[in-house]
């Protein structure tokens, strides 16, 4: 029993003594490797344990487990601990793990032996976030009013082209559109197939207030983050919408035209009895 712990223990020494000459030699293995991805710009982030050595590392991936490992060109005996896997990732619907290998201070290596940690699985089209949109409100009637949306634009370029969201999820893009009477707490919720939707049956002259989020059907995480609340003024008709210069502009030619007509009336009126005095006197001093 005794020469039983006596091996256990021989072995573990020799374990410990095997990972710190390795990283003597080579460098640590990286750790707490994660992904943080937003409107497409994916970054893949690592730690290493504090030391003064300065390391460098390679950084590869792969595509639904395929056994082929192709280099990241901006990753390659990098020393940061981050790689931009943005433009790398192709096609968006695939599953991709990476692979972080640190690099020792030497050039005569085999590969095989450098320490390498894996990535988690990440698939841009379905793990990648969606950020708040921005979009406008404009009244039709006064029970109706059109929601505008502005696809938000990602990370990716192709052929010169910066791609929004609606490139990359065409029809599985939609939008959710939430909406409530101001000074109300009961919501509605809409789905719009396009950027540009109706929301219609309010109630005439009320101030509504509006929010919207991209949604994405075919995700887990299917809806992207809500946008800044939008509240608009009840729809009150053309003659109500007119501002308060307009108002006192209309005032103002509404009096001078009064002011005129009464004038006129006045002189007409004086002149006419001036001239049916003129003829009374004339009459009267006429002999019979």
């Amino acid at each position: 029993m005794a020469s039983l712990k006596a091996v256990l223990f021989l072995g573990v020494c020799l374990s410990a003594w095997i990972v710190i000459t390795a990283e003597q030699h080579f460098g640590p293995k990286v750790e707490n490797v994660h992904w943080l991805s937003l409107d497409f710009k994916t970054i893949l982030k690592w730690t290493v344990k504090k030391s003064n050595h300065t390391y460098q590392y390679n950084v590869r991936f792969s595509e639904d487990g395929d056994l082929h490992w192709n280099d990241c060109e901006d990753c390659s005996a990098v020393s940061d601990l981050e790689c931009d896997f943005s433009n790398d990732l192709r096609p968006f619907d695939r599953t991709y793990t990476a692979d972080i290998q640190t690099l020792p201070d030497t050039t005569d290596y085999d590969p095989e032996e450098l320490p390498h940690t894996l990535s988690p699985p990440f698939n841009p089209y379905k793990d990648s976030k969606i950020s708040a949109v921005q979009f406008t409100v404009e009244p039709v009637d006064e029970r109706r009013v059109t929601v505008n949306i502005t696809d938000t634009l990602t990370s990716v370029h192709v052929n010169g082209k910066q791609l929004t969201i609606r490139d990359i999820f065409k029809k599985d893009l939609k939008y959710k559109i939430s909406y409530y009477k101001s000074g109300s707490t009961g919501k509605r919720d809409i789905k719009s197939d396009s950027s540009m939707a109706e929301v219609s049956k309010l109630d005439a002259g009320q101030s509504y207030c509006f929010m919207v989020a991209a949604y994405i059907s075919s995700r887990t995480t299917n809806q992207g983050a809500w946008s800044q609340q939008l509240c608009t003024e009840g729809y009150r008709g053309v003659l109500q919408e007119l501002s308060i210069g307009a108002w006192v502009g209309a005032v103002f030619i509404l009096l001078t035209v009064i002011i005129l007509i009464s004038t006129v009336t006045v002189l007409c009126y004086r002149r006419y009895k001036q001239r049916y005095e003129t003829t009374q006197t004339s009459q009267a001093s006429t002999p019979v």
